[in-house]
Order: C-alpha cells, then sequence, then structure tokens
C-alpha cells in the first residue's frame, strides 16, 4: 500500500500531531492526497516549548488546522510513579482524550506517526494504541525513518532533518516517581545545551545528579565547553558527569 491508497480509502483523519519529522510528513502527505486530516497537538509537562513552537510552525506553513490539547497527565498515578509501563499509561490518557476531542469534532479515525523503523512489538505506548484502534500509515506503507526524511526534504519541509526527540519523562530513571519540577529542570538545562550548539544528546537525572550523554563526534566539545556546561547545570543539579558508554 502506499499513502497515496491509504489517503484515498480514509478521505477523513485526525492525527496525533507532535511536531516530529514523522507526524510532520504525515500530515503534509494526507494533505496532498486530498484527505480532511485535521492535526492534534496534546500540551503536557512532557514536551518542551520548542516542540509546541515547530508544531506550531509546521501547521501555519502547511495552512492546517491544528488542534491544542492542554492536559496534565501527571495527573495519572501510573504515569507519575515511572514505572515499567509508564509509556503504556500515558498513551492511552493521551490518545483517549484525542479520540474524544477528534470524535466531537467530526472524526472518527485517528492517525499516528509510527513508522517502519519502529520497533512496535517492544513499545509499551504501542499496546495503548492497539487497544484504541489508532493506525498508523507510515508503517502500514512500509516507510523507514530514512525513507521519510528524504522524502520530506523533497517536500520541502523543515523536519525533514529533525533530531528525534524522546519525551522529558525518559530523562528520569525507571521507578524514581516524575515531578513537574525535575520535568522542568530537564527542560531548562536541554534548552541551554541546544543553545551552546550540541545536538542529539540526553540531560539524564541520576540519584546524584546529572548524566550528559552526546554523540561521540560532540565529545570534543564538551571539554571545549565545560566551565560554560558546569556554570550553567550545577545551580540545577548536585553532580554533572559525562556518560563514556552510552550515547542518545
Amino acid at each position: 500500500m502506499t499513502l497515496e491508497t491509504f489517503f484515498a480509502e480514509n478521505r477523513r483523519a485526525a492525527l496525533a500531531f507532535s511536531g516530529g519529522a514523522d507526524s510532520a510528513f504525515l500530515l503534509w502527505a494526507g494533505m496532498r492526497y486530498g484527505c480532511d486530516i485535521r492535526a492534534y497537538y496534546v500540551r503536557s509537562q512532557f514536551q518542551p516549548a520548542f516542540e509546541f513552537e515547530d508544531a506550531q510552525r509546521l501547521a501555519g506553513e502547511l495552512s492546517v488546522k491544528m488542534t491544542v490539547i492542554d492536559l496534565s497527565v501527571l495527573e495519572t498515578e501510573e504515569v507519575a510513579a515511572n514505572g515499567p509501563r509508564r509509556c503504556y499509561y500515558c498513551k492511552q490518557r493521551i490518545f483517549t482524550r484525542i479520540t474524544e476531542q477528534a470524535h466531537a469534532d467530526g472524526y472518527t479515525l485517528l492517525l499516528d506517526g509510527t513508522n517502519a523503523s519502529d520497533d512496535a512489538d517492544d513499545r509499551p505506548g504501542m499496546q495503548a494504541l492497539r487497544e484504541l484502534r489508532v493506525r498508523s500509515p507510515l508503517r502500514e506503507c512500509g516507510l523507514t525513518k530514512e525513507k521519510i526524511r528524504e522524502l520530506s526534504r523533497e517536500a520541502g519541509l523543515f523536519t525533514w532533518d529533525k533530531p528525534a526527540y524522546a519525551c522529558l519523562a525518559t530523562r528520569i530513571p525507571t521507578g524514581t516517581r516524575i515531578t513537574a519540577r525535575d520535568l522542568a529542570v530537564t527542560e531548562e538545562a536541554e534548552t541551554a545545551l541546544f543553545a551552546m550548539g550540541f545536538t542529539n544528546f540526553r540531560v539524564r537525572r541520576t540519584a546524584e545528579g546529572a548524566k550528559l550523554q552526546v554523540p561521540a563526534a560532540q565529545l570534543g566539545m564538551v571539554m571545549e565547553k565545560r566551565e560554560q556546561i558546569l556554570e550553567t547545570l550545577l545551580p540545577l543539579y548536585k553532580t554533572v558527569v559525562l556518560d563514556l558508554e552510552v550515547r542518545p
């Protein structure tokens, strides 16, 4: 199946829109192939401000309606407790809310941006999507992340080379309760490192403080900017260490 065929068969759809490369391309494709498609962005404590800004920008450039849903995911105890199935409960809460709003707007089909490169069988959140009957056209059509970036570039989407960005909750160790303050501190820290020129990195919380994970090519920059990093992060964390084993 191709996306053109998918949207020929499904003329009206709601899209869970994150502002990332995958959902951005799917939104463009839906419009390109004549689907009445509406974007739904859930604004919660787990998304940094730049993701919302990117979503707004793309929706504006495509002249597509984007509905913003404010949702406090930490009100769900299973999410805040941050157990091994946190993602399942979070996706269930988010997509249930999108479904409710989409149905109120007259949309009965909900889509998401899972692609063929995603290991859907090993992701707790995917169970929630299956239970809620959310469809993933990119995956159904066999489109990999690499192919989506290629097609996005051809389409002129600014998101074509946007790095993958897991939600802020992934920076908190499983089993450690998630607080709004910890999420805000994480966002502040990562925003500061973005401003210094780092890309595709993570600032993970540990019991002692912060652990930086950067691509191998940026290790030299960490040393060059060591003082600036410490000056920025030590007011937020007790300690700051560099992880030389695991990179994002």
